[in-house]
């Protein structure tokens, strides 16, 4: 009678769920690091939810995200704090960071916008964040976005993931491309440095923590 193979031990999830509400915005979110790219975004905000819809389709995370904020002011509060309630979901699914690659890097090519993200997943937060000249994103808008509001959700999310994050938009001449290229070029980084390298035993860290 041959005997059973010993069954393999099952991967760790790498989920997380939180929500987080201030005077400003009222958050809902679940992710998996492990999904499909299947996402249900509804911030108030259609261009921002475009966005992150691809994201996670690129990352090829599932995430399901509400958020109800004070829109009739602005959009920063609604995507600055799903910026940092993205971060804080991403830091607590990957829990120490055993396995994962850790770093992450990416170019983007979006039809004429040329767009390059490196990542470190260091747990010193950092954003350096540089477009062209001839961009300058405080006077841009996608639509009714603010070009400008994208490095406010790069912050937020690398704040609160421990992301050391550089992002430069090489060359452009549409705004519209230029955020598209940004978002897409993150998700592709992100998908890198999070997922698992079976050659990584435990924290990819000399000092054995990041």
């Amino acid at each position: 009678m041959s005997k059973k193979a010993p069954a393999r031990p099952s991967k760790p999830s790498r989920r997380a769920s939180l929500t987080r509400k201030t005077a400003e915005t009222d958050i809902r979110l679940s992710l998996d690091l492990d999904g499909s790219g299947k996402s249900k975004i509804s911030t108030g905000v259609p261009f921002f939810d475009h966005m992150l819809t691809l994201l996670a389709k690129h990352a090829v995370i599932d995430l399901d995200l509400h958020v109800k904020g004070d829109i009739e002011v602005d959009f920063h509060h609604t995507v600055e704090d799903t910026g940092i309630a993205l971060g804080q979901a991403i830091n607590k699914a990957l829990g120490d960071r055993s396995g994962i690659r850790r770093y992450g890097f990416f170019y983007l090519p979006m039809d004429e916008t040329l767009v390059r993200v490196a990542l470190d997943f260091s747990g010193r937060p950092l954003v350096v964040f540089k477009v062209p000249k001839n961009a300058p994103l405080i006077r841009l808008k996608a639509g009714d976005f603010p070009a400008q509001l994208t490095e406010e959700f790069l912050r937020g999310l690398a704040q609160h993931a421990g992301l050391t994050l550089h992002v430069e938009v090489l060359y452009t001449s549409e705004v519209h491309h230029l955020i598209e290229g940004v978002f897409k070029g993150l998700a592709k980084a992100l998908d890198v440095a999070m997922s698992r390298d079976p050659r990584v035993k435990g924290v990819p860290s000399t000092k054995g923590t990041l």
